[in-house]
């Protein structure tokens, strides 16, 4: 059942159910991570800084799926909620965030984009070292919800039906054989999302879903338009309290917000069919140089989450 969506009947929240919740979007944990990532990676040390910070300020870190069905109308949220999400599947999510998380207790979703993932379904294109599947059940076996995060990590946007759908059915069909069980969330590959788009991933089986956005979530944005606030290289303890506070986040990232908005127009050109000059298919982020591959952006266009 999504989240008070299609059932027939409104969901009945729980106390506190609407208060926003910071979601953590994290990638690549490493010391020396690759050029393309490194923009967007964290190093070990500052997550087990972050993880620390988190557990004294008193959070509640949940799984994706937990946020949901508290949104769903099942239960409450606990004090100081917060979700610790992971794009794409990178190695270092076993050998860093692992341990750490183990260290607090903490709960946390990896989404994977599974033929990024070194294996059978692994279809080439990762930009660094990614997870193989023991290492993805281990992680699951330690409480982390695994999730969908399309299958070959393209800008789904920009697919036709056809592609779209594989993209997605085909991710939540590898997690479920590996795993015993289908994934429930999903996020969406660099953030992009129209509302066809979330439409093949309701279609695909997801019951929630996560953009970007750089803001708090709310259970007003819908299900299939949960917002997240990104935690990059650069992102240092005094910022990462701000973050989770939700305290200007519109000054942290008003940089990213400007970028967002010259991808719209530069996928709605592609969309049409219109040619684009060379020079449109990468901008230079908040990182000084970072290309468009790393998900910084969000396209969320209507909060129904429809």
């Amino acid at each position: 059942m999504s989240m008070g969506m299609g059932d027939g009947a409104p969901p009945r929240p729980g106390p506190g159910s609407g208060e926003p919740v910071p979601i953590l979007m994290y990638h690549a944990l490493a010391h020396r991570p690759a050029p393309s990532v490194r923009a967007l990676s964290v190093a070990p040390e500052a997550f087990a800084e972050q993880m620390a910070l988190l557990g004294e300020r008193g959070f509640t870190p949940l799984t994706t799926a937990a946020l949901a069905a508290v949104w769903r109308g099942h239960g409450q949220l606990p004090a100081r909620p917060v979700l610790i999400t992971f794009d794409d599947g990178y190695e270092g999510v076993h050998r860093h965030a692992l341990p750490a998380l183990a260290q607090h207790g903490f709960a946390a979703t990896l989404f994977v984009s599974t033929g990024w993932l070194r294996g059978p379904y692994d279809e080439g294109g990762a930009l660094d070292t990614m997870l193989d599947w023991d290492q993805v059940r281990q992680l699951a076996a330690g409480g982390v919800e695994i999730g969908g995060h399309s299958h070959t990590h393209p800008r789904l946007d920009q697919l036709d039906g056809g592609r779209l759908g594989h993209e997605t059915a085909r991710c939540r069909e590898i997690v479920a054989a590996e795993l015993g069980a289908a994934p429930v969330s999903f996020a969406y590959p660099y953030g992009y999302s129209t509302r066809r788009v979330r439409r093949a991933v309701r279609a695909a089986g997801f019951e929630q879903a996560l953009a970007v956005g750089n803001a708090l979530a709310r259970r007003g944005q819908g299900p299939y338009a949960l917002k997240r606030v990104t935690v990059r290289r650069s992102t240092g303890i005094g910022e990462f309290a701000r973050l989770i506070d939700g305290r200007g986040l519109g000054g942290l990232f008003a940089a990213d917000r400007a970028l967002t908005k010259t991808y719209a127009v530069v996928r709605a050109v592609r969309r049409a069919g219109r040619p684009l000059d060379r020079g449109t298919d990468f901008v230079r982020g908040p990182s000084g140089g970072l290309p468009a591959r790393p998900a910084i952006e969000d396209n969320t266009r209507s909060p129904s989450g429809d």
